[in-house]
């Protein structure tokens, strides 16, 4: 302690801890600069961080995380596909994928099987329970769409952000 009594401040001598507050002329808030516009970039980010929250939250509630669904999505058509196909399709990297797959493999949801025509190719499908299972997480995901939509105030967000993925 100083012989003031006061704690010494940044250095070292006695005043408030941040220096000398005597000797600061004080701020003006009006003086700070200005935070920069958001880039487009950003309020995308966080437009998909807030709405594919919500969404995974609803899909929590079914066992089911946000890339399983949208596995079970690309799987519904009934074709089966490669895995590097899926990959491309999720936008997901390949190891990622084998474990969403196995995932989904082992609750029963999806199954793999070999290509007819190349042997060496692996093909993943939906099963009859995995089907199901999708009916009712589309129902979720549809109802959390809805609200976004609402929220947003617009009759159709979705013709913009199509433009947007188009880039």
């Amino acid at each position: 302690m100083t012989a003031a009594g006061a704690a010494p401040g940044v250095d070292g001598r006695p005043g408030d801890p941040a220096g000398r507050a005597a000797d600061r002329p004080a701020r003006d808030p009006a003086d700070r600069p200005a935070a920069p516009e958001p880039l487009l970039v950003e309020l995308v980010t966080l437009a998909h961080r807030r709405i594919s929250g919500g969404l995974a939250a609803a899909l929590a509630e079914e066992d089911c995380t946000v890339d399983q669904w949208r596995l079970l999505r690309v799987l519904a058509d009934g074709r089966g596909h490669p895995m590097g196909e899926l990959a491309q399709a999720l936008l997901i990297p390949q190891a990622s994928l084998s474990r969403l797959v196995d995932s989904l493999a082992d609750s029963g949801w999806v199954y793999r099987r070999q290509d007819d025509q190349d042997r060496r190719r692996i093909t993943a499908h939906l099963s009859r329970q995995g089907r199901t299972r999708l009916t009712r997480l589309d129902a979720l995901a549809a109802a959390h769409d809805a609200a976004v939509r609402r929220a947003c105030g617009l009759t159709d967000p979705a013709h913009l952000l199509r433009r947007l993925a188009a880039l």
